[in-house]
């Protein structure tokens, strides 16, 4: 029954390619664990959990761990998209694109110039 109500917290982790992942449910509280690639897919993962069973969930309990935390995400740039688009997506704040370009001087070359199918990192703040 539990594993049901957080069904798409589960699928959620299987689109994200969650590794080492772990669903066990035991005693009405769904056990789960795996490796997500960033911090923000780890937050996804939390907000979903969260979405579902409140801000303190006795139902849950999830060990999320990260492999990569030298960023906040990696992002694969997307036809019609900005970096001020894209900080709003991570940071909440299209402001906080300059971050963005900075860490991206690489590839970048002009903040106002970006291009499909570029994978930008997304430092962490």
């Amino acid at each position: 029954m539990v594993k049901s109500k957080y069904q798409d917290v589960l699928d959620l982790g299987e689109k994200l390619n969650i590794k080492e992942g772990k669903v066990e449910e035991a005693d009405g509280k769904l056990k789960v664990w795996g490796t997500a690639a960033t911090p923000y897919e780890k937050n996804l993962m939390w907000d979903k959990i969260k979405e579902i069973g409140g801000d303190n969930p006795t139902d849950i309990v999830a060990d999320i761990n990260v492999e990569d935390e030298s960023v906040f995400a990696k992002h694969t740039v997307t036809s019609g998209e900005t970096l001020g688009k894209i900080s709003k997506q991570y940071y909440g704040e299209p402001g906080k694109y300059q971050k963005i370009f900075q860490a991206n001087t690489d590839i970048l070359k002009n903040p106002d110039v970006i291009q499909p199918g570029q994978e930008l990192i997304i430092p962490n703040l």
